[in-house]
């Protein structure tokens, strides 16, 4: 009996759960697509979590911190939001959202001894400091790929770009 309705907890959550990210998304009425002026936030990794994946120093984390975070935004101003006006976080205390229409915010942010991304994002209305849509917090994984935790955290990097370039939607000319 105990097998039986364990079976059935087991079958009831997967049922009820999302199978993807995308279907987490948090449904808003308001269109993203005509928002031109956005600040993108900080991909802020906690550099003292430096140690739990095996660096030797935190500077050295703290490093590929800056440069995942470079990368990011690189492949969000020449790809995924091409054409808009964008104002990246220089660090992880830049919150200087002045002067913009959107700003796509990151919480929650982890990566794992696994080589996997945690985050949540949410995008925030500036002009009524709203937070109009939201990506809880999920995992993005380079699985499938053989890569160093710097690369991995790029690949992982993408895939929450594609996420986010799709919430916003095409730019309207």
């Amino acid at each position: 009996m105990k097998r039986f309705v364990f079976a059935a907890a087991l079958t009831l959550l997967c049922i009820a759960s999302p199978t993807s990210v995308e279907e987490q998304v948090t449904k808003s009425n308001v269109d993203m697509s005509n928002m031109n002026k956005i600040f993108v936030g900080w991909v802020d990794l906690d550099p003292d979590e430096y140690r739990l994946l095996d660096y030797s120093t935190k500077e050295d984390w703290v490093g590929d911190i800056e440069k995942a975070n470079a990368y990011f935004q690189g492949d969000l101003k020449s790809g995924f939001l091409a054409g808009r006006t964008l104002t990246m976080a220089k660090n992880r205390d830049d919150v200087n959202a002045a002067g913009n229409d959107l700003y796509i915010k990151f919480t929650d942010v982890a990566e794992d001894k696994g080589y996997r991304l945690h985050m949540a994002i949410h995008f925030i209305d500036l002009k009524t400091n709203a937070e109009i849509a939201v990506v809880p917090s999920d995992v993005y994984s380079a699985r499938g790929h053989f890569c160093l935790l710097e690369g991995c955290i790029q690949i992982e990097l993408g895939k929450v770009g594609k996420l986010v370039s799709k919430q916003i939607g095409s730019k309207k000319k």
